[in-house]
């Protein structure tokens, strides 16, 4: 029953991960709106496009839901494999993804504290609950971004975040393709290097945004 149990939870996880991975291009491809010389005209129609379109608004809470399932199971796996270890090896494991496999958990908690403060940066103040800066509006994440973006420190916590992530997601995506049952010798090693060219790409993209903001004269508000 643990066993059943334990395999499925790691199928539910790989599977909400890999949703998550899907909603970060398109998240990402927004974001880069952002360092278009037009003042925000395109980001802001992206945006709202996200807000208003009836189909991302029924996709909006199963993207929460995958969230919450990802960590749940995530914490619950993690549970269960230090239950099944509770006395650490003699000898760590030398394999190439023992680093990354060591640190899930870790660097899980980091994205969820990060995520927190990404919700209440932007969504909680789009419901409400958070009121805006003096002079931005409730919807206005255009300005929002870039205030908070002009913060070097700011700009470095949310790319040094996204370092975190990419180690999450490099061995994570590898994994939850293992999980599924896609492991076989012939293109194994090309979903490797694929896992890690996209962490890659998300980490260096997100990265890009705010330094960019921060650091460039030409972007500062």
């Amino acid at each position: 029953m643990l066993l059943s149990s334990s395999i499925a939870g790691k199928v539910l996880m790989a599977l909400a991960g890999l949703f998550l991975a899907m909603f970060l291009l398109v998240h990402l491809g927004i974001n880069l709106l952002l360092l278009s010389s037009d003042g925000g005209v395109a980001f802001t129609a992206a945006a709202e496009f996200m807000a208003t379109n009836p189909i991302i608004k029924i996709a909006e809470p199963v993207l929460f839901g995958g969230f919450l399932l990802h960590i749940a199971f995530g914490m619950m796996v993690s549970g269960q494999n230090r239950a099944a270890r509770p006395v650490r090896y003699q000898e760590s494991n030398s394999s190439e993804t023992s680093l990354f496999s060591k640190y899930m958990f870790h660097t899980g908690i980091v994205v969820f504290l990060f995520l927190a403060m990404h919700m209440a940066d932007f969504y909680l103040i789009k419901l409400g609950f958070i009121a805006p800066p003096e002079g931005i509006g409730q919807h206005d994440f255009y300005h929002r971004a870039m205030l908070l973006f002009s913060n070097p420190w700011y700009s470095g916590f949310y790319a040094l975040s996204f370092l975190v992530l990419g180690f999450h997601l490099n061995h994570a995506i590898q994994s939850a393709f293992q999980t599924l049952g896609l492991n076989h010798s012939r293109y194994t090693p090309a979903l490797k290097v694929a896992g890690s060219a996209y962490a890659i790409i998300i980490t260096v993209g997100f990265s890009l945004i705010p330094l960019w903001i921060a650091f460039s004269p030409l972007t500062r508000l």
